[in-house]
């Protein structure tokens, strides 16, 4: 590792700039898996339930973070999903065996309970259509009773299901992770892609104004991958807007140094995508564009627990996150910083006790360590992404070899605030480090937070839940056009400018 006292200096130039930051990269993804619907954002039984069922403290946390998207409902569930269990009244709706995580499903919660859901904490779905067993004509009839004014069949139903409205939902995924042998009805990428294409094609013959995310590899480690991808594209180009990719990073090894080196991992794949859709646009001679949507990412490796032998809500995947993970977020969000020239949409798999920043019980709710990169990023991440350069001394990983110490992004917005996100990998060494505005420079730094502590493993739970937080610093003061601040270990810094 580096020696006390090496010092780094990051620049920024408010004219150097990456693209506009789109606000849909702040996603969440709910999944009928485990306790993310039910006992998560929905628990009638709770002291915690509002009239209609829904979470008030999960709801309020929820806001708190701002999802401005949230994907749903699934996840491998979709591939078995009929649709039309989930809507009508809750006292005629089956229940089914749940063949992707074996669990009960009981369908108290559907389409309508989710877009009332969605409202509530004002974001927008992102609804996924079943290509796995489902048919196209499936397809295009949940589009209609979503998005249809009155006086067709499905749109007539979310009437007499007491939705008058249509509810315009912009964004629909096109199954889910059909490349792996796992799914329930498993395409090869030749049939998927014909099954995709003719499913928007109706689709958006129901509802032009809808915007369509084509199935990537669900893994960089897929035998398929990006061969995959290209096959998708080139089939439906035409037809889809974005592209989704899949990543859960993990630290099996308990390789520190490496997993907090993620971040090139993550670069590399959007990387890859980027130019295999340069490539698909340039054989089309298209001026159509297409787009990423990182819609299942987390950290995820602990809890590997996927069989709720048959029971309601089991405890599945609840991972449990300490400060090393909350690091590799805070970078994950830096490459969506740094990459949203191409990178659109994201959604953090999940937002409630699935491998998620919340965790629930019937009386409480503990938010666990990513939640806060998840909040400040959100909060402070606006307008354009600017290209910091930065210079600081390199530590060893056996996976990556030599990496920087520190992983920065920086935004501005319009109206001159702006956000630097810093993340020092350093184990052991605090690291001073100059921030300079070439030019351009902020008046001021507003507001300044960090998570940071000194044991990488170090993780919240209900009886102490404050172990590691985000606390508020006194601001470093500008002189110059620069600010110096000292860096701990294992720390996530961000500076909001304005």
């Amino acid at each position: 590792m580096s020696s006390t006292g090496a010092g780094a200096q990051i620049d920024i130039d408010p004219e150097r700039t990456i693209a506009a930051i789109s606000p849909l990269l702040f996603g969440g993804f709910a999944e009928h898996m485990g306790r993310c619907i039910y006992e998560g954002i929905y628990e009638p039984g709770s002291p915690h339930a509002d009239a209609n069922g829904l979470r008030r403290d999960v709801l309020a946390a929820l806001r708190e973070l701002n999802y401005r998207v949230i994907r749903y409902p699934g996840g491998n569930f979709l591939s078995g999903y009929d649709w039309r269990d989930g809507v009508g009244p809750r006292d005629k709706r089956p229940r089914r065996r749940e063949l992707a995580w074996h669990s009960i499903e009981t369908n108290q919660f559907g389409t309508d309970e989710f877009l009332a859901f969605c409202r509530e904490i004002n974001t927008q779905p992102m609804l996924g259509v079943n290509l796995g067993t489902g048919s196209i004509q499936q397809a295009a009839d949940l589009v209609e009773y979503c998005n249809a004014n009155p006086g067709t069949f499905w749109a007539d139903q979310r009437v007499a299901n007491g939705h008058a409205a249509p509810y315009g939902v912009r964004y629909w995924c096109l199954g889910n992770e059909m490349d792996g042998p796992w799914q329930i009805g498993h395409l090869d990428a030749e049939e998927y892609a014909r099954k995709a294409r003719e499913a928007a094609k109706m689709m958006k013959w129901v509802d032009p104004s809808i915007e369509l995310i084509l199935c990537g590899s669900s893994s960089t480690g897929m035998p398929t991958y990006p061969e995959w991808d290209r096959t998708a594209l080139e089939t439906c180009w035409e037809q889809i807007d974005y592209l989704s990719l899949h990543y859960y990073a993990t630290n099996h090894d308990n390789d520190t140094p490496s997993y907090l080196a993620l971040a090139r991992q993550f670069e590399d794949h959007v990387d890859t995508l980027a130019a295999t859709i340069r490539y698909v646009k340039s054989k089309h001679r298209s001026k159509h564009d297409v787009y990423l949507s990182w819609d299942e990412w987390n950290v995820w490796y602990k809890d590997r627990q996927m069989n709720g032998e048959w029971q309601e809500a089991p405890h599945l995947i609840e991972e449990v996150y300490n400060l090393e993970d909350a690091l590799v977020v805070a970078q994950w969000l830096n490459v969506f910083l740094r990459r949203c020239d191409v990178l659109k949409i994201a959604c953090i798999a999940q937002i409630v006790n699935v491998i998620a920043p919340i965790l629930t019980r019937s009386d409480a709710m503990l938010k666990q360590s990513i939640y806060y990169p998840l909040l400040l990023f959100s909060r402070h991440a606006a307008g354009m992404a600017l290209d910091t350069h930065v210079s600081a001394p390199s530590s060893s990983t056996s996976r990556y070899g030599d990496v920087p110490l520190l992983d920065v992004s920086a935004s501005q917005a319009a109206d001159g605030s702006g956000a630097v996100f810093i993340v020092n990998r350093s184990l052991s060494e605090p690291l001073t480090t100059t921030v300079r505005w070439q030019r351009g420079a902020p008046q001021q730094v507003t507001a300044a937070y960090q998570v940071a502590g000194s044991d990488p493993k170090a993780a919240n739970s209900f009886e102490q839940p404050d172990v590691i937080g985000m606390r508020e610093l006194t601001p470093p003061q500008i002189h110059d056009g620069a600010l110096t601040i000292v860096l701990p270990p294992l720390s996530f810094t961000t500076l909001v400018t304005g």
